[in-house]
């Protein structure tokens, strides 16, 4: 990867890596078993056969846990800037607020007014992606660039119109301030779900952000078809009609043009650099620049995928593998007799309803997942009775609902350098993934588990402390297994710090 002795010992370990993951595969999770069970199936292989260079990795009696600030407004961005200080997007509150992490306390740098957002919805102030430029090199000093991404109304009517906009704002550090307002894009479609919105800086100085289907084909949503798979056409991309950018990962020049070296696909150069997803709420590189992409599936088959130019990740014609289990897409919006949000059925597609079974699907750009959290059998029962008296079934799928990514490289913690890392909605579980290979991805190690649900996840500097930021409500799987919406730390940033 990034040395010869490091290409050497990775080969050393591969065998090792490729014996756990086929045991893990033969430990393919049954019907009756849970998704918290499904992972530790995979965990007890990895545990015991993935060590980093005769390096037992650090598990969780290693850390001590703290909470260290409270009182954020669902906080989905957490990252460390260049002033030393933990900076957070308070998604329902439209705020940028910086925390310290050594007290906990916190200043606003920003508060959007137009910002949107709708009680019990995922729309608001989403992405963070901060640029040094080389500047400020200890705290209060320098300044730097600040991308955001927020939700606002397109519509000057009484009508709601939620629209996306990318803008970037330059912190003043005498003032303590984000000022200086300017757009890279607007106009992107925006929903009260699924709206993704992770912003990244790759190491070519252009930005990459995520946006999902909207929610679209199920639940009130079901009547609005999937654009994951239409790609824009020349005339579309002339008259900034970004429609076709659903379920799309973009890719975007610093002023908000298009890069001359983005795929030309249909023919057609625009911002889309990736398509075919549904909610990849998480993005990261890697130290070699390679770009991971965490989505959220339907019912099974949450995603770890590889992000790669002009690839196409199959939503909403496959979830997951390629494989015709336990997943059939079904367009609602097609239905004969017309759709109805009210007759949506999670469980049952009526007859009038198109079907098209994931083997039907052919295109060359299609490009698998490295993982899957979790491919189940075809007659998977996912009314299972564990969450029947509440009726709340989507606790209950074999998913883990990853709501960011984070990569791990060469640093403080024992045994986890090259380490993907998954916080979870659903059961408040920290995810550490080892990266054997590009493409071949251990674990999943589960750490931290508590009754929260973990949206985002910063490193420190040092590389000792793992931030965890936590939604301020919502529901989870509760420490009984139950569904809850008794969080114990809500909005907070919690710190597992190592202590070896």
């Amino acid at each position: 990867m990034k040395s010869t002795a490091r290409t050497r010992r990775l080969a050393l370990i591969l065998p090792a890596v490729a014996a756990a993951t086929a045991t893990v595969a033969a430990q393919a999770p049954s019907a009756a078993s849970t998704g918290a069970e499904q992972g530790k199936a995979a965990i007890n292989v990895s545990a015991n056969t993935l060590a980093r260079g005769n390096v037992a990795p650090a598990g969780e009696d290693d850390f001590e846990k703290s909470v260290l600030t409270t009182g954020l407004a669902d906080p989905f961005e957490i990252l460390f800037a260049p002033d030393g200080n933990l900076w957070a997007t308070e998604r329902t509150a439209g705020r940028v607020t910086v925390v310290d992490p050594d007290t906990g306390d916190k200043r606003t740098v920003l508060t959007i007014p137009e910002v949107v957002h709708t009680p019990g919805e995922q729309d608001g102030l989403l992405g963070m992606a901060i640029d040094s430029g080389g500047k400020g090199k200890g705290r209060a000093q320098g300044s730097w660039d600040v991308y955001l991404s927020y939700t606002y109304d397109g519509d000057p009517g009484a009508a709601l119109d939620r629209r996306q906009r990318i803008a970037r704002y330059t912190y003043d550090a005498s003032s303590q301030q984000l000022t200086s307002p300017r757009t890279l894009i607007e106009g992107l479609l925006a929903s009260d779900d699924h709206n993704s919105g992770r912003l990244k800086i790759g190491r070519d100085n252009t930005i990459y952000y995520s946006i999902g289907d909207r929610g679209n084909n199920q639940d009130l949503n079901a009547c609005r078809l999937i654009e994951s798979q239409r790609l824009p056409t020349a005339a579309e991309v002339r008259n900034q009609d970004w429609t076709a950018y659903q379920g799309k990962t973009l890719r975007l020049n610093r002023d908000g043009s298009i890069p001359g070296s983005n795929p030309r696909l249909d023919g057609v150069r625009s911002h889309v650099w990736t398509f075919g997803h549904r909610n990849h709420q998480g993005l990261v590189f890697d130290d070699d620049g390679r770009l991971y992409s965490a989505e959220m599936g339907p019912k099974s088959d949450d995603e770890l995928n590889l992000l790669t130019a002009g690839g196409n990740y199959g939503w909403p014609r496959i979830a997951g593998y390629q494989d015709d289990s336990a997943y059939v897409y079904g367009n609602g919006s097609a239905r004969a007799s017309g759709c109805d949000p009210a007759d949506y059925d999670a469980f049952v597609i009526p007859d009038d309803v198109p079907q098209q079974a994931e083997s039907s699907f052919h295109d060359p750009r299609l490009v698998p997942p490295v993982r899957t959290f979790y491919t189940v059998p075809p007659d998977f029962d996912f009314q299972g009775e564990r969450c029947a008296p509440s009726g709340l079934f989507f606790i209950c799928y074999p998913t883990i609902a990853p709501a960011s990514v984070d990569f791990y490289g060469e640093r403080a913690i024992p045994g986890w350098d090259e380490s993907l890392l998954l916080p979870t909605l659903k059961r408040g579980t920290l995810f550490r993934m080892p990266v054997a290979s590009p493409t071949l991805v251990d674990g999943p190690l589960p750490l931290f588990r508590s009754q929260n649900r973990y949206r985002d996840t910063a490193i420190s500097p040092d590389g000792g402390t793992i931030h965890v930021a936590t939604d301020s409500g919502g529901l989870v799987e509760g420490l009984d297994g139950l569904p809850t919406s008794e969080l114990a730390n809500p909005g907070a940033i919690l710190s597992f710090r190592h202590t070896g």
